[in-house]
């Protein structure tokens, strides 16, 4: 048996995140669908991070194991031969037997994309969070400097998270803006569940005046989700990148 690692990018759209469900189509669903049409044989895949609904991504890392005597090169032919547009596998290589996608992960890169004008976008529509008001970039920039280093970040935390530790350290955020479109990048050794979109979302509203930038450092302090501000929709999220030892 030979471990595979998959770097793969997808438009989340219409797919009800990564984790395979029994009655909606998800991207494991799909992945492993396509994986049993190759092979003839039911194979388990493992990503580094388990993307919500309407999520996308750019460099999501999924590994599984085969016995089918297959170079890389010609299991990223197979599967982008018969998976749907859009899903991508970007490269296969692979990789040491006790490889584990998820645990083996340092950290992750997000990035969050908002289109800050009045009118609506129609080509864009599922990719970014259109803002109709202006926002000020500079104050949500300093407001976002408060996250940096490590925290307990309950207060971004969605419902139904299921986890123990809500410990996160991130160590590296990043503002910029061309026009209309306004990026906001983060990296963390893990994230919540809907950890990014409520920080994007409190951090709108301090874009919009309704908080001032220190507010963050006393959300944080709470330990409470009804202290921080709106989730944003899932359209404007991408997984990045995954960063593992070298």
């Amino acid at each position: 048996m030979t471990t595979y690692k998959l770097l793969i990018e997808y438009d989340g759209t219409t797919y009800a995140g990564w984790q395979r469900q029994p009655d909606r189509p998800t991207i494991q669903g799909v992945l492993e669908d396509a994986l049993r049409q190759i092979t003839r044989q039911s194979i388990s895949t493992i990503s580094a991070s388990r993307t919500d609904a309407g999520v996308h991504a750019l460099g999501q890392v999924v590994c599984f194991r085969s016995d089918r005597p297959f170079l890389p090169h010609e299991w990223t032919r197979a599967l982008n031969g018969v998976l749907p547009q859009a899903i991508s596998v970007r490269r296969t290589e692979t990789t040491t037997d006790d490889f584990h996608a998820r645990y083996d992960a340092q950290a992750k890169t997000y990035e969050y994309r908002i289109l800050n004008q009045p009118t609506r976008p129609a080509l864009d529509r599922q990719r970014v969070w259109q803002v109709a008001r202006s926002l000020d970039v500079n104050v949500m920039r300093a407001a976002s400097r408060h996250v940096l280093g490590q925290h307990d970040c309950t207060s971004f935390q969605g419902p139904n998270a299921g986890t123990n530790n809500p410990v996160c350290t991130i160590d590296h955020i990043d503002w910029s803006q061309d026009g209309p479109l306004i990026r906001f990048t983060i990296r963390a050794d893990r994230f919540l569940k809907q950890m990014v979109r409520a920080l994007v979302g409190t951090l709108v509203e301090i874009g919009h005046g309704k908080r001032n930038p220190e507010a963050m450092a006393a959300i944080l302090e709470a330990r409470d989700r009804r202290q921080a501000g709106y989730t944003a929709p899932p359209q404007g999220l991408y997984l990045l990148h995954v960063h593992y030892k070298t």
